[in-house]
């Protein structure tokens, strides 16, 4: 079968389990939901980034991602900054704890501290947007808006690109899929408005659609300057056709946040 078969079979299979929890599920199983899938893209990373040694210090990066996320969870905002500021520190003790047997990385310890505000903070804000008014909603808009911008990127680019985007960073994306990517983002925001949140005022459905886009493929190049960086094409190959967990989520972890705090400091 190709990878653009198993690509979908991936998507048929995984969404609909994706969307019951979403929807059905309490805030409980959203949460642990959340944290595996956070868990998973942070083993990818580390693979990437670490290599297959360095077992301290992909724990202690597991320690602090856990730490912030608990505090997104509990939807404590003081926690949430002490969480984060508190890594830094924690981050640098447990490095120099464990300097004592071996040799102190900054480097490493840099690239930890980095994916753990990456993944950690930016995963939580999904967690904490289903705890708003309509969150449930909310959530679902988030997924429309990356996984509908970057189905009609990957089409309109596979079909008429010819301009290279970024080629440094990432050669298979061209200036055709962008702008596919941000009319696919913006009409999939604009009918899932119609549909489950008319609340929600026209223009800011098309501004979301639009910021969206571009900070769902700010998230997807951050992601492939990673691996750009580190020589390798796919985080993994946990989800057939879509590279590891880390590859299908890297939109979101820019997403997210955009919504998030649109949805807390702009809208009425």
């Amino acid at each position: 079968m190709t990878s653009h078969g198993k690509r979908w079979i991936t998507a048929l299979v995984a969404l609909p389990v994706l969307a019951a929890i979403i929807g059905y599920g309490n805030q409980a199983s959203f949460s642990l939901l959340i944290y595996l899938v956070l868990i998973l893209a942070l083993r990818e990373y580390f693979s990437i980034v670490l290599g297959p040694n360095n077992f301290w210090a992909r724990l202690i990066g597991f320690g602090l991602a856990t730490f912030i996320y608990l505090a997104a969870a509990l939807e404590n905002f003081q926690l949430i900054a002490a969480s984060l500021s508190l890594s830094i520190i924690l981050g640098f003790l447990g490095f120099i704890l464990v300097a004592v047997r071996q040799s102190f990385d900054f480097n490493v310890l840099a690239k930890v501290i980095f994916g753990v505000f990456y993944l950690a903070f930016g995963l939580s804000h999904l967690t904490m947007i289903r705890q708003l008014p309509e969150g449930v909603a909310w959530v679902f808009l988030i997924l429309v808006l990356g996984f509908a911008g970057d189905t009609l990127a990957f089409y309109v680019g596979r079909t008429w690109g010819k301009r290279k985007l970024l080629p440094a960073i990432s050669p298979g994306k061209t200036v055709e899929g962008f702008l596919g990517l941000i009319a696919g983002s913006v009409l999939a925001v604009l009918i899932y408005r119609i549909i489950f949140l008319p609340a929600l005022p026209l223009i800011h459905a098309v501004i979301i659609g639009f910021l969206g886009s571009i900070t769902g493929q700010l998230g997807d190049l951050c992601e492939s300057a990673i691996k750009r960086d580190a020589g390798v094409k796919d985080s993994g190959g946990s989800l057939p056709g879509h590279g590891g967990i880390l590859d299908r989520i890297d939109c979101f972890l820019f997403i997210a946040p955009l919504v998030y705090y649109y949805r807390l400091f702009v809208l009425p």
